[in-house]
């Protein structure tokens, strides 16, 4: 027991000095709840356009079907707040993606993290997972007592918001397990009042082909007339409902110099990105997860934005 809970303690100190925000380990199991929710969710199309959500159902509910031997899922946060913003006459992109992608700076921390781990445990076997595997980051969050699923479908946590990354070690080694908080939404309606689209379509459920951040990133086709005129000037993604949740008056600026945005880009006024050229667009989001959506995609969301 008292090895189990020293392993724990050097994992959460580590973690804490490669600057993750926060660290909570859940055991690797079937998640029993998730999983009607997330048929009903597939079977009322709320993915759209996004067909992956459909791939490995079993894999995406089950951990120790996607890493052999799994016993821990360790789930961190990493703050991405920013301390400052785009101009207000200007199109606007989600600060997740001011900086450098975080697939990389996150996939760095936890590649350093494992190899601590293998260097001070022993011989551990685990994989490192950052939003781009069939795993779900906000119910393993959840379950490790990282903060709880708000109104708007984002993970909460009442010292900090909402402005942060979520990702996993899914680990062979057995650690001391956290227990879920509590859910602190009340009565509280202000994501599902200001979402342009409507796309909080019930308390707690998203549906995700009705997001802003949907129509701008995921959707590859024309933007359908339908949404004409409803998205608030967002070029990339949208955090109007994070923006407007009272638990993110406690956000505080990130710590992650790879974050920083690139200096033209809080420069930028609606003018400049009419303007805006192949390559300054290269420029400016060589590292950013704004390359997702190509130059051809942010001029077909800039051309929806000015008709």
């Amino acid at each position: 027991m008292a090895t189990k809970n020293n392993h724990t303690q050097l994992i959460k100190t580590e973690a804490m000095r490669l600057g993750f925000m926060s660290c909570g380990i859940s055991k690797a199991e079937f998640l029993e709840t998730e999983a009607p929710r997330l048929e009903s969710w597939l079977k009322r199309n709320m993915h759209g356009e996004m067909s992956y959500m459909e791939n490995h159902f079993d894999i995406r509910l089950d951990p120790t079907k996607l890493v052999d031997g799994s016993k821990s899922v360790i789930s961190f946060l990493l703050n991405y707040y920013p301390s400052q913003f785009q101009k207000a006459d200007s199109y606007k992109i989600s600060k997740y993606a001011y900086g450098t992608d975080y697939h990389f700076v996150i996939k760095e921390k936890l590649k350093q993290l494992l190899q601590f781990i293998q260097q001070e445990i022993g011989e551990v076997k685990g994989r490192a997972f950052v939003d781009s595997a069939p795993v779900l980051d906000k119910a393993w969050a959840a379950k490790s007592g990282l903060g709880w699923i708000g109104k708007n479908s984002n993970l909460l946590t009442k010292q900090v918001g909402s402005f942060y990354f979520i990702a996993e070690l899914i680990v062979d080694l057995e650690l001391e397990y956290d227990t879920p908080v509590t859910d602190h939404c009340g009565s509280c309606t202000a994501c599902i009042d200001a979402c342009p689209t409507q796309a909080i379509v019930d308390p707690y459920k998203v549906d995700g082909s009705k997001c802003i951040s949907y129509f701008t990133i995921e959707l590859k086709e024309e933007l359908p007339t339908s949404v004409n005129g409803q998205f608030d000037d967002w070029m990339f993604g949208c955090d109007i409902c994070q923006d407007v949740c009272p638990w993110n008056k406690f956000s505080k600026p990130h710590n992650e110099p790879l974050f920083n945005p690139h200096t033209d880009l809080l420069g930028m006024n609606k003018k400049d990105w009419q303007e805006i050229t192949k390559e300054i667009f290269s420029e400016i989001f060589k590292k950013s997860a704004v390359k997702r959506t190509k130059f051809e995609g942010l001029k077909r969301n800039l051309r929806f934005l000015e008709d």
